[in-house]
């Protein structure tokens, strides 16, 4: 097998985790593009293992909120999507070092911003999906609470769970009698990888553009942008 094995070993090496499957834990890190120009490297993408990571991600966080939370479902939810979210998964990967050992086309190498927060997202499930598949549902539970699940009262002191859409609809049907509307004004990148632009229109004016991984989180984010210049918003209307 070609590629760089070690390097994924060593990354979980740096966390004290050991895997049984080096070739698994490598798989972590190949990113689609990267097969495209290194055909005998022995290994599939982790698209794979992504699809399982979000779904354990989910389980686990779900898991301790019920347990630990008697706060009705709605709330709950929130508090649950802003921890999965893309962005907070990426922050912890790079700040747990994953970035060095991706694995990516000479192209996608150059990527940045969002597209690079979505790659490091993507290969923060993947890890999950694998330590899973490795060590088991313990193992994975483990990781989380100490590395992203303690990020939750951060989240709650600061708000951040607020649902972005929901808060401004309220907003502007109280104060201005309108619910906002929500247009894709673009998207960029390959189907697997895609980002998209999104324009927030209250009373028939733009008012502020977001861009997500999906149309869903283009969407909060430009009610988050709408959010915080609603007293301009609000005074123009």
């Amino acid at each position: 097998m070609t590629g760089r094995p070690s390097s994924a070993v060593d990354f979980a090496k740096s966390l004290g985790i050991t895997f049984s499957d080096a070739e698994l834990l490598s798989q972590v890190f190949v990113h689609r593009s990267y097969l495209n120009e290194h055909r005998s490297l022995g290994l599939d993408h982790n698209e794979r293992l992504e699809f399982l990571g979000d779904a354990v991600l989910e389980l686990v966080v779900t898991e301790h909120l019920y347990r630990n939370f008697p706060n009705p479902e709605g709330e709950l939810t929130n508090w649950r999507s802003a921890l999965v979210r893309g962005q907070m998964i990426a922050t912890i990967a790079k700040e747990l070092g994953m970035e060095p050992h991706l694995l990516l086309s000479r192209g996608e190498q150059q990527s940045k911003g969002k597209a690079r927060q979505l790659i490091l997202a993507n290969t923060f499930e993947a890890f999950i999906g694998a330590l899973y598949l490795d060590r088991g549902y313990e193992a994975a539970q483990s990781f989380l609470n100490e590395h992203l699940i303690l990020h939750l009262s951060d989240i709650l002191a600061q708000r951040l769970h607020i649902d972005s859409k929901s808060d401004l609809q309220e907003k502007s049907q109280e104060h201005l009698g309108v619910t906002p509307t929500y247009t894709v004004l673009k998207s960029e990148g390959p189907d697997h990888d895609k980002i998209f632009t999104v324009g927030v229109q209250i009373g028939g004016t733009m008012v502020a553009e977001g861009t997500g991984s999906s149309k869903q989180r283009a969407e909060q984010s430009a009610a988050a942008q709408a959010l915080e210049k609603w007293d301009e918003i609000s005074h123009a209307a």
